[in-house]
């Protein structure tokens, strides 16, 4: 298989940030409320992935090793600043709904993680494959998860209602979301453990 193909895909299900290497929890639990919100939240963290791996890759020799770290921490925040302006912008409301957990995607260790992890190590090309690979794994995990809350707890998905009336109120609140993760991750296990 191809290197980058490899890269690409092993965020969707080998090494998904959320349900096989539990990062980035705290927006995974605060903004899966519905579907609509995980993705809103997964395609800026996205956003940011492959823009700072990108940026990272292209100046990595030009970075000291004393101040990597903070100055991976500076291209991130760049892009964080970017997309929060343009959610505030073009995506009002799902902007408000996302509130406070947009500026946290500065220290989302997924984010930083794959700069020092991958792009300061790894070429353009590879660098940006990965951040977009880990990113729509992270967009994707969220997406499934908030549409399993959503619908669980109010009986839409995406703001369509399919069962009238609500279900059960528990999965809209904080408690739901611990106890939807915990199947979807017993679930991703048992599937990673079947293609072995």
């Amino acid at each position: 298989m191809n290197k980058n193909l490899k890269n690409f895909t092993k965020g969707f299900v080998k090494e998904n940030p959320v349900f096989v290497l539990l990062l980035g929890l705290c927006p995974t639990l605060g903004v899966t409320t519905s579907a609509i919100n995980g993705l809103g939240m997964g395609l800026a963290t996205t956003f940011v992935l492959v823009m700072s791996n990108l940026v990272v890759s292209v100046i990595k020799n030009f970075i000291p090793d004393k101040v990597r770290i903070p100055s991976f921490i500076v291209i991130i925040a760049s892009f964080v600043t970017i997309v929060e302006l343009l959610m505030q912008a073009y995506a009002p409301a799902l902007f408000e709904q996302l509130g406070l957990f947009i500026p946290l995607i500065v220290v989302n260790c997924i984010v930083l993680g794959r700069a020092e992890a991958f792009a300061s190590k790894n070429g353009i090309g590879a660098s940006i494959v990965d951040g977009l690979g880990m990113g729509l794994g992270f967009a994707f995990a969220l997406t499934i998860l908030g549409g399993v809350r959503e619908l669980l707890g109010s009986g839409a998905i995406f703001n369509i209602k399919l069962i009238p009336g609500d279900l059960m109120l528990v999965f809209v609140l904080a408690p739901g979301a611990f106890i939807a993760l915990g199947y979807l991750i017993a679930l991703s296990n048992k599937l990673n453990k079947s293609k072995k």
